[in-house]
């Protein structure tokens, strides 16, 4: 462990250097990767400092120790820095897990009513509501780039992105079928229905990360239209695009300007292409080992809301809480630290 956090830090000593060096500035790209890494090994080099610190000043005071004048002070020095440095190293173990390169990135979540009918569509606004509050009492910016409204109010379909810091670190767990069971409104009998909703979480990505050919992409556009005939636009403003070479298909209607859904539909489309290189990264790392969080496939069932019992309980860590009112209102924070910490444990493991 401390052979390679050397190296870590004298990259981080080379990449100080590099930021400050006029060459490097003028070219931003390169400057710009480099303040990115230097950036993203910082705490590991700050908190190996801290360690080496503490252990330099314990040597020390063993040292002293064997004067009788200095003895008393000397030993108290020793035992405090003594008892930081497992602390230390436990935090110095958590920092070398290879970070997630997305982890700061924003995101574009998709959710789709599953199986149900018009309740699985109604909790995919459940959920979609639930995220909304959730960006709010994180302060971040939440954007709808497309919907497909029911007439009671769900949705069959909506997508949107969220931007603020760390938010793919956040939320990249949501991804999976959501399961909820209740009476729905539209039961008259009081029979508890079991509807799904799928959830997609993707980190949005640059323009330089993703290379798009434009001879692939077919642009298709159409008069936007919401709910029951509502907001529909008198201009073809809505676009749909469609990648040739993998016939993926992204459209956006938010926007009264052509302009603007083109923008944010190819913002969707490098998303998607880039899932798809991430996917495939990621199997590479999934058949050396299986994450106990999971993979965030969509078809993999993650969490139930149980209306009747008041409960949610995600399956992969095993967790339930039981504040189904709070928990709806946003407040996910309980849940998402423990499926980071599940996760940090099982990578963790993989590194020993």
């Amino acid at each position: 462990m401390f052979e390679k956090l050397e190296a870590v830090e004298k990259r981080y000593e080379e990449l100080t250097k590099m930021i400050s060096d006029p060459e490097i500035i003028s070219n931003q790209t390169e400057w710009q990767k480099a303040m990115k890494e230097h950036a993203s090994i910082e705490d590991i080099v700050l908190k190996f400092r801290e360690y080496k610190k503490a252990k330099e000043a314990m040597e020390e005071a063993k040292e002293m120790m064997e004067d009788k004048e200095l003895r008393e002070l000397a030993e108290i020095e020793f035992y405090d820095n003594k008892e930081k440095l497992p602390k230390l190293e436990e935090e110095l173990k958590f920092l070398l897990i290879p970070k997630d390169p997305d982890d700061d990135k924003n995101i574009i979540c998709e959710i789709r009513a599953g199986a149900g009918g018009e309740e699985a569509a109604l909790f995919a606004g459940t959920l979609f509501r639930m995220y909304t509050m959730y960006a709010e009492t994180k302060h971040w910016k939440l954007e709808v780039l497309n919907e497909n409204e029911t007439g009671l109010g769900g949705y069959k379909e909506v997508t949107f992105m969220i931007t603020g810091k760390g938010v793919y670190s956040r939320l990249k767990f949501e991804s999976g079928v959501h399961r909820v069971q209740r009476v729905p409104d539209t039961e008259s009998s009081g029979r508890i229905h079991t509807s799904t909703a799928t959830v997609a979480v993707l980190p949005v990505v640059e323009d330089v990360e993703i290379e798009i050919n434009p001879a692939d992409i077919k642009m298709e556009v159409f008069r936007s239209s919401g709910a029951g005939g509502q907001h529909i636009n008198k201009t073809s403003s809505a676009v749909r695009l469609i990648h040739e070479p993998t016939g993926i298909v992204v459209e956006c209607q938010t926007e009264r300007s052509q302009f603007q859904n083109r923008d944010n539909a190819m913002k969707m489309l490098r998303t998607k292409l880039y899932e798809i290189e991430k996917q495939k990264r990621d199997s590479e790392v999934a058949n050396s080992r299986k994450s106990q969080v999971g993979s965030g496939d969509r078809s993999e069932k993650i969490r139930t809301y149980n209306y009747p019992q008041g409960r949610i309980t995600d399956h992969r860590i095993g967790m339930s809480i039981y504040q189904m009112e709070n928990f709806l209102n946003g407040n996910i924070d309980e849940m998402i630290d423990n499926l980071i910490a599940a996760d940090r444990a099982e990578r963790l493991k993989g590194e020993e």
